[in-house]
């Protein structure tokens, strides 16, 4: 479930604490806004706010139990705060710095996959100031393909080799692009002059893939995965996440999928607390599907059990639950059995990726 993006305003003067005011009223229709002032103005504002002895110290506390942080202040002071908390461009909230006077909106943090430029810009309109964004393909008017891919259901693979794609854009290259099933090509219109679909360039040229199967890459593509395979899981009570993990693995070698484009778990609903299913969601960032008994049994699927029928009153439960999570009637992967668990695929609609933190979700 998508919850609005929780976002933390802060300020420093009275002065910055009108501008907060503002912001938080102007920020409300995207973001749930909480204003932090420092402790001596309490009482001085006029709605509802938490209060702090240092900025550093709430602004630490807070930084990964919000989707963005909006500083009014000086640049320098939020850098020298932020700079030790910092972990990866997938993980690190947006941060936006504006001074007092509301004039400019800095993005200073996560402006892409945090969606920084586009709180930077909410913020600049909220209080009629400038949003000032310095991301080079912003400003070259040319996609920044990790925002596509986040966008339309798309994993990357090695975000380590993204810097230099989006250089190649910048510099006014064309890339090209092997995308045989179209899960991002119909996304690349808005710039086809920016795009080779042809298959054109050697084979040492560095070229974008999108495949959820494991196809042959060179060492400098980027590969891009469809979060398109959902894993339908029965399993006994008590099974490890061990076992399960071998299953996952086994099934998903035989087929050549490859594990970034899983999607989700699915299950039967009496299934869904069991404590290794609940590991491996966890630890994955897989979401688990649960689905009751009546809407199992409504899928023809082809490896029925009647000794699972006797013992929970289905016919199906791996098959049925991945056909389901997909939403298509054809397997990918038919049932494949350990001692104490059950593995099937499907392939769907890719799954949204959303940035996860401290039980919300959003994407931007």
């Amino acid at each position: 479930m998508s919850l609005t993006p929780p976002l933390a305003l802060y300020a420093l003067t009275r002065q910055g604490a009108g501008l907060t005011e503002r912001l938080a009223l102007g920020l409300a229709e995207f973001y749930a806004p909480v204003v932090f002032l420092p402790r001596r103005l309490e009482g001085e504002y006029g709605g509802r706010a938490s209060y702090f002895d240092t900025l550093g110290a709430a602004l630490t506390a807070n930084f990964l139990d919000f989707a963005g942080h909006v500083v009014v202040g000086a640049i320098g002071l939020a850098v020298r705060i932020i700079a030790p908390l910092l972990r990866s461009k997938t993980r690190d909230p947006a941060v936006v710095v504006l001074p007092q006077d509301g004039l400019y909106a800095v993005s200073l943090l996560s402006g892409h996959l945090g969606g920084g430029n586009q709180l930077a810009q909410a913020a600049a309109a909220a209080v009629g100031g400038q949003a000032v964004i310095s991301t080079a393909t912003d400003l070259e008017g040319r996609p920044a393909l990790e925002m596509l891919a986040r966008d339309h259901g798309l994993a990357v693979e090695d975000l380590g080799r993204l810097a230099a794609f989006s250089r190649r854009l910048v510099e006014g290259e064309t890339l090209t692009v092997r995308d045989p099933e179209g899960w991002l090509a119909p996304h690349l219109a808005p710039w086809k002059e920016c795009f080779d679909f042809r298959g054109g360039g050697s084979a040492a040229t560095p070229k974008v893939l999108v495949d959820y199967r494991l196809t042959p890459a060179g060492p400098w593509d980027l590969v891009l995965r469809p979060r398109a395979i959902y894993l339908g899981l029965g399993c006994h009570r008590g099974v490890s996440a061990a076992e399960l993990e071998e299953l996952i693995a086994e099934g998903l070698a035989a087929e050549r999928l490859a594990p970034a484009a899983v999607a989700a778990l699915a299950t039967a609903d009496l299934r869904a607390d069991e404590p290794a299913l609940l590991e491996i969601s966890r630890k994955n960032d897989w979401p688990l599907m649960a689905f009751s008994r009546e809407e199992l049994g409504r899928v023809s699927t082809p490896n029925p059990s009647d000794t699972v029928k006797k013992r929970i009153g289905v016919a199906s439960v791996c098959e049925a639950a991945a056909l389901l999570a997909a939403r298509t009637d054809r397997l990918t992967l038919p049932k494949l059995k350990s001692r104490r668990a059950t593995l099937a695929a499907a392939v769907g609609p890719p799954a949204l990726q959303a940035r996860s933190q401290a039980g919300w979700s959003w994407s931007a």
